[in-house]
């Protein structure tokens, strides 16, 4: 089986990053296949808003990293998606991500029936974590995902600088935690 981790920060080595490998090591230990998806090191182009897709299915950009997305994701049994809080939203990288799956979206096949989890990193408690996780949720659902809880919601954590979260064991457990309740949900949709 296959997961997708994407983690929307522009900052490599970042919080969100951290907790998403953490969360994808858990797959891994399962056996699964992981692919990772870093907006760190990718690019991915803003929509244009042509709607040449609503015809025929296809993004017209075709000269960024989305394309290879697409073909990661629609060849995946799970996904997990991360991101800082950035003024009370996803980033604008992953937000970029999200606007054009719509092109995929208009094919019908694009996470249908597929668990997520979601993975969010603010400065402090109440940083706009709880948006953040509904905007994910949110993007998934219009997808025909399946939005998987970790230990409460989508796994929500305050973190400062780069790295910080690698001293909050809570956190890390959390991170796999939601990695188990998505395999979970993963292997009896696949039974």
């Amino acid at each position: 089986m296959k997961v997708v981790g994407i983690s929307g920060s522009p900052r490599n080595g970042g919080n969100t990053e951290c907790l998403v490998r953490e969360c994808l090591n858990e797959f891994t230990a399962q056996g699964w296949d992981v692919s990772e998806f870093y907006l760190s090191e990718k690019t991915v182009n803003p929509c244009t808003g042509c709607e040449t897709c609503v015809d025929n299915g296809i993004c017209v950009i075709s000269d960024d990293d989305m394309t290879g997305l697409f073909n990661e994701l629609a060849g995946c049994d799970a996904v997990i998606i991360g991101s800082p809080v950035y003024y009370r939203n996803v980033t604008a990288q992953l937000k970029a991500v999200f606007d054009r799956s719509f092109s995929s979206y208009q094919r019908g096949e694009f996470l249908t029936g597929k668990p997520g989890g979601a993975i969010t990193v603010g400065r402090g408690q109440g940083a706009g974590q709880a948006i953040v996780l509904t905007v994910i949720y949110n993007y998934l659902l219009s997808c025909g995902a399946l939005p998987v809880p970790g230990e409460l919601n989508g796994l929500s954590a305050a973190a400062n600088k780069p790295g910080d979260i690698l001293t909050q064991e809570k956190r890390l457990e959390q991170a796999r935690i939601l990695a188990r309740n998505v395999i979970k949900y993963a292997e009896k949709l696949r039974a």
